[in-house]
């Protein structure tokens, strides 16, 4: 599962072979998540809003590298948030 971000203790992932809708995973701590990058909603998971609050903002900076890192399965690594 390649890392396509870290910052403030929050991992980002993406799995090779996925189902729909487009989403990445989150590590942040103890908790964990599933976000939709096309609404940014948390579609499984138990991450805390504060958290959450950080990843909604980091990936609405990176939504078409998101969507085109999914599409392509071109992994790379995205900037952190700062």
């Amino acid at each position: 599962m390649p890392e396509i971000s870290l910052f403030y203790g929050i991992r980002i992932t993406m799995y090779y072979d996925e189902h729909n809708p487009p989403h990445f995973h989150v590590v942040y701590g103890d908790y964990n998540g599933v976000i939709d990058i096309q609404t940014l909603e948390m579609i499984e998971g138990d991450l805390p809003n504060k958290g959450l609050s950080m990843i909604r903002e980091w990936a609405g900076r990176f939504q078409p590298d998101l969507l085109d890192i999914w599409n392509t399965q071109n992994f790379r690594t995205l900037p952190p948030l700062e």
